[in-house]
C-alpha cells in the first residue's frame, strides 16, 4: 500500500505544480560510475584545467568524501569493482583477486570466468599475446558470468524490488569491469579486443539486441586507424610536460614512451590493446552507453533504473606510465571531457535532476619506483624471479619431513601450500604455514606475510593494513599466506609482462579513492570523515528503497539520504 500512497502523492504534488517535469521521490535512473584506477588524489590535482560538465560538477555540485578508501588489502579490478557492487569486503563476496588457486580444479582461475555460459561472438575471446593485463590468459574458457559472486548486489536487490521491471545494465572495456557491477539479474556488456566489438555471454542473452548489433556494424573503433593518441591541450599546459620520456615507463608493442602514441592499422594485432590504452577506451565505452540509454529506454518510467559504467584506460595507461606521468595527466583531461558527454546526455535524456549520479573507483595506485626516486623517495621493485628460494625450502622440507612439493601455487597476493599437505595428519599445518610465512617475510620488500590460521583465529593487530588482510581473506579461496608489500615497493610483472605500477596493497595510495554522489537535488558538500567503498551499495539501496544486498556491512550515507529528494 505503500507504494500506492507515494504514487498518489506524486500525482497530486504534480498537479498542484503544474508541470510534468518535477522528479518523483526516488531517481528514474542510478547512474554509478566507476574510474579504474583512480587514486582520490588526482581529480583534484588537475582541478584548474577541468572542463564544465564533467569532474567539475561532480566535485562543485555533488557530495564529495574527500577520505574514502576500500578497506580490503587486495586492491584490485574484480576486488573492487564487487565490493562496490555488493557492499560487502571480498571475506564475504568471494572475489579476493582477479586470479585464485581453486583447490577443487587443482589450478588457478580467472574471477568471472564460466564455461557454462560462453561468449555469443566468435572470436571475441582473450588472446593472450595481445592482452596488456596478463590475467585473463589464465582463463581456461571464453565463457563469463556472475556467478562467482557469494553475495547479492545493489542491482540483484533493485531487480528483486521490482519484480524485474527495473532495466539493469553494466558497460566496460574489461568484463571483470561490467559483470559485478551488472550482477546477476542484469546484463553486461564489455569490449572484445578480437572482434572490436562490445560482446557479452548466453547468461545474459541467446541473441544479441538489435542495436548491439547495428552499434557493432558501424564498426566505430576502425575510425581510429592510422591514427594517433595526441596531446588534448598545448605541451606547455602540463604539470609533467618536461617528463615525457620517463626510461621507467614501458614500451609495450612499440606503442612508444612519448607523444604522440600510434595506434598503428586495424589489421595490426595490437591496434584494440593500443585503442584500451588511450582515452579512446572510454569513449566508445560512452559512445555504446549512449547507446544503451536511448535503445532499452533507461529512466523513461517511474520505476528506478540502473546503470554502471565503468572506465577502465586510465587503469591500462597507469600500469604502462605510473599515475605521474604526462600520459596520465592527459588521460585525466579526456576522462573529463568524456564524462562531460556522458552526463550531458544523461541531462537531455532524462534529466540529472531525475537521475542520482555515484562516482568511484576500484583502487588508487602507487607511483612508480623510478618516479619516486626521482624526487628522493625511497622505493623499489620486487622481483621475485631473483629470490633464492631453494635454501628455505629445503629447511622446511627437513623440518618438517616433506617428500613432494611444498608450494602448490603462487597467485599474487596468496602463497598456497600443496594440496597434499593439507590433508596429511602427520603435518602440523598452523607450524608449517608460521614457518613458510616467517622465511617468505625474511625477504626484501615483504612488510607482512600474514598466514590464514592468524586471520582465521583473529590473533592480527588491530592496524589498518591486518584489518584490510582481514576483510580480504576467504577460507575457500584465499591462500595459506597473504604478501603485503613495503610500502612504495611492488612486483612489477604480469604473468610475464613487465609495467610501469602495480597495485594491489593495503597502503593509502592503493585504497584511496574519489566517491562522489550527486544529481537528484543533492546540496553541494564537502565531508571530511573517513568512510568506505562498503558504504556506497547500502546507501544506494537506501535511496531506492531496497533490502541492502546480502552481505553488504557499510553505512547508509547520511549527507545523501536526507539531502536527495
Amino acid at each position: 500500500m505503500k507504494n500506492v500512497f507515494v504514487t498518489l502523492a506524486f500525482a497530486t504534488t504534480l498537479a498542484v505544480c503544474g508541470t510534468s517535469t518535477m522528479a518523483q521521490d526516488k531517481p528514474k535512473l542510478i547512474l554509478q560510475i566507476t574510474v579504474d584506477q583512480l587514486r582520490g588524489d588526482l581529480p583534484g590535482r588537475y582541478y584548474d584545467r577541468l572542463g564544465e560538465g564533467g569532474f567539475k560538477y561532480l566535485l562543485d555540485q555533488g557530495v564529495h568524501y574527500i577520505d574514502a578508501h576500500h578497506g580490503h588489502a587486495n586492491l584490485e579490478t574484480i576486488v573492487g569493482h564487487a565490493t562496490l557492487a555488493t557492499g560487502a569486503h571480498p571475506s564475504v563476496h568471494g572475489m579476493v583477486g582477479n586470479l585464485w588457486f581453486d583447490r577443487e580444479k587443482g589450478h588457478v582461475v580467472y574471477n568471472i570466468e564460466d564455461p557454462d555460459y560462453p561468449l555469443l561472438s566468435e572470436g571475441a575471446g582473450i588472446n593472450s599475446e595481445t592482452e596488456l593485463d596478463g590475467t585473463q590468459a589464465a582463463a581456461t574458457s571464453d565463457g563469463r558470468s556472475p556467478r562467482a559472486l557469494m553475495a547479492t548486489t545493489f542491482a540483484d536487490e533493485l531487480s528483486s524490488y521490482s519484480a524485474g521491471k527495473a532495466k539493469v545494465f553494466g558497460v566496460s572495456v574489461k568484463d571483470r569491469g561490467a559483470v559485478p557491477l551488472a550482477g546477476r539479474a542484469g546484463k553486461a556488456f564489455w569490449f572484445s579486443k578480437g572482434t572490436a566489438q562490445f560482446v557479452t555471454s548466453d547468461y545474459y542473452y541467446r541473441e544479441y539486441p538489435e542495436w548491439v548489433k547495428e552499434w557493432n556494424i558501424k564498426n566505430e573503433p576502425f575510425i581510429y586507424t592510422g591514427k594517433a593518441w595526441t596531446l588534448l591541450h598545448p605541451r606547455e599546459t602540463y604539470l609533467f610536460a618536461d617528463r615525457d620520456d620517463q626510461p621507467w615507463e614501458t614500451d609495450v608493442a612499440g606503442y612508444g614512451r612519448t607523444f604522440p602514441h600510434e595506434f598503428g592499422w586495424f589489421e595490426d594485432p595490437y591496434y584494440t590493446t593500443f585503442l584500451t590504452i588511450s582515452p579512446v577506451g572510454d569513449r566508445l565505452t560512452t559512445d555504446f552507453a549512449k547507446a544503451l540509454i536511448d535503445a532499452e529506454g533507461l529512466g523513461q518510467d517511474d520505476i528506478t533504473d540502473f546503470l554502471s559504467v565503468s572506465y577502465s584506460a586510465m587503469d591500462y595507461i597507469g600500469h604502462v606510465f605510473g599515475p605521474s606521468s604526462l600520459e596520465s595527466e592527459d588521460g585525466l583531461l579526456q576522462l573529463d571531457r568524456t564524462l562531460a558527454d556522458l552526463l550531458a546526455y544523461v541531462d537531455q535524456i532524462i534529466g540529472l535532476n531525475n537521475t542520482l549520479v555515484v562516482l568511484s573507483a576500484d583502487h588508487g595506485a602507487p607511483e612508480a619506483p623510478g618516479y619516486l626516486e626521482s624526487i628522493g623517495s625511497e622505493s623499489g621493485i620486487i622481483r621475485v624471479d631473483t629470490w633464492d628460494t631453494e635454501p628455505a625450502i629445503s629447511r622446511l622440507k627437513e623440518t618438517f619431513g616433506i617428500d613432494g612439493p611444498l608450494i602448490g601455487s603462487y597467485s599474487h597476493p596468496y602463497l598456497y601450500l600443496a594440496n597434499d599437505l593439507l590433508s596429511d595428519p602427520s603435518i602440523d599445518l598452523d607450524a608449517l604455514e608460521t614457518a613458510v610465512a616467517n622465511e617468505v617475510a625474511a625477504f626484501d620488500g615483504i612488510a607482512m606475510a600474514v598466514t590464514a590460521k592468524d586471520v582465521e583465529r583473529g590473533t592480527l593487530p588491530d592496524t589498518l593494513p591486518a584489518r584490510a588482510v582481514r576483510n580480504n581473506h576467504h577460507p575457500l579461496r584465499s591462500g595459506n599466506i597473504m604478501l603485503v608489500n613495503d610500502p612504495g615497493y611492488f612486483i612489477a610483472d604480469l604473468d610475464g609482462l613487465t609495467i610501469t605500477v602495480t597495485h594491489g596493497t593495503p597502503w593509502n595510495y592503493d585504497t584511496f579513492v574519489p566517491i562522489v554522489f550527486a544529481g537528484f537535488g543533492l546540496e553541494p558538500q564537502k565531508v571530511t570523515r573517513r568512510i568506505q567503498t562498503i558504504d556506497i551499495a547500502k546507501t544506494l539501496a537506501a535511496v531506492a528503497g531496497t533490502v541492502p544486498p546480502s552481505g553488504a556491512s557499510g553505512d547508509v550515507l547520511p549527507e545523501v539520504l536526507e539531502n536527495s529528494r
